[in-house]
């Protein structure tokens, strides 16, 4: 992290801190692999209209198997079990009911403060990517109740419903007979857009009165569905810009990301509005800060390969940048 960058996080910071109280319930990780084991940890950043939460109830989707939830002090535990919807293998063992739901019951959260809930399970069952939900409910005494369980229609962001069920996008272990080039399968309509754009490979590239540079890649293992990346952006304007979105023909699709310290434990989160780029300012999208993700990957980046990806701009507009791949324990970046 560059001292350029402290003021935007600062003010990432501080925006987050004032938006508190009108935080959703959410999970503190979003993505996970299939066939993995997986802590889901459900976060209650609030009370119900200023009341202390006195209970909170979890809704296991289908798909997360064999949880076990984890004690709280003050809290009683309650573990509701039934059938599953199908049968899942546990180390050879045919299981087909388990628990549900979970409930944290007679506690005393006040409005003031935040806490967390961990179940821990298994991901299991998904050959394509997929988002499933996590309902939750919070209790406050007896005429208090938030209920979080709305989930986003095709195309609807989960930032535009008032009570957003809690989600989890889950990423197949392999690429199976679905996937394919998306290189092969642009458009020409599209391939001729990206010709018409300033490219960079691995070498800086201008957009307005942006400069995209150093960028790279991290390898991947084989079978690996996430990759990470980056690059700096110099902002030799008089205007703040920002980036909105990545595309790659590479990748499903690209997000933005961030991780952070929080208390001795590293947090990852997406970033839905962008990345801030002051006006005169560096910004480094690099391991252990603000970075690329690429998403459902129908072909791990090689050492030696390139990957191109679409950068829009607020105020600069779409320019092409070409990403080298670095090998998988070394590379310009060095990426989670």
């Amino acid at each position: 992290m560059t001292q350029r960058q402290l003021p935007f996080l600062a003010g990432a910071f501080l925006l987050a801190a004032t938006g508190m109280a009108h935080a959703h319930a959410s999970l503190e990780t979003d993505t996970a692999s299939s066939e993995s084991s997986f802590k889901v940890v459900v976060q209650i950043p609030h009370g119900c209209d200023g009341k202390p939460t006195t209970e909170v109830q979890v809704k296991l989707p289908e798909g997360f198997v064999f949880a076990k939830p984890q004690p709280k002090a003050g809290w009683e535990l309650e573990v509701i079990k039934g059938d599953y919807q199908k049968t899942y293998d546990n180390h050879g063992k045919p299981v087909s009911a388990g628990p549900l739901e979970i409930r944290w019951k007679g506690g005393d959260l006040s409005d003031e403060y935040y806490d967390t809930f961990l179940i821990s399970g298994r991901i299991s069952g998904f050959d394509r990517q997929t988002t499933i939900a996590f309902p939750v409910t919070q209790l406050c005494g007896a005429d208090g109740k938030v209920v979080w369980d709305q989930i986003p229609a095709d195309g609807q962001s989960a930032h535009a419903l008032e009570h957003p069920a809690p989600s989890l996008t889950v990423m197949p272990t392999n690429a199976g007979s679905a996937h394919h080039d998306h290189m092969a399968g642009m458009t020409g309509a599209a391939m001729a857009e990206m010709a018409a754009m300033p490219v960079g490979d691995g070498q800086a590239v201008t957009a307005g009165d942006l400069e995209i540079s150093g960028g790279s890649v991290k390898a991947m293992l084989p079978g690996a569905k996430v990759g990470g990346g980056g690059f700096v952006v110099r902002n030799d304007g008089a205007e703040a810009d920002r980036l909105i979105s990545v595309e790659s023909p590479a990748a499903g699709h690209v997000e933005l990301h961030e991780m952070t310290m929080e208390n001795d434990v590293m947090k990852m989160r997406k970033l839905d509005d962008g990345i801030a780029i002051p006006a005169g300012e560096t910004v480094e999208l690099t391991s252990g800060g603000l970075h690329l993700m690429f998403m459902d990957v129908a072909k791990p980046f090689a050492e030696g390969d390139a990957v191109p990806v679409t950068l829009t701009f607020e105020k600069a507009g779409k320019v092409v940048y070409v990403l080298p791949v670095g090998g998988v324990a070394g590379g310009g970046h060095k990426h989670h």
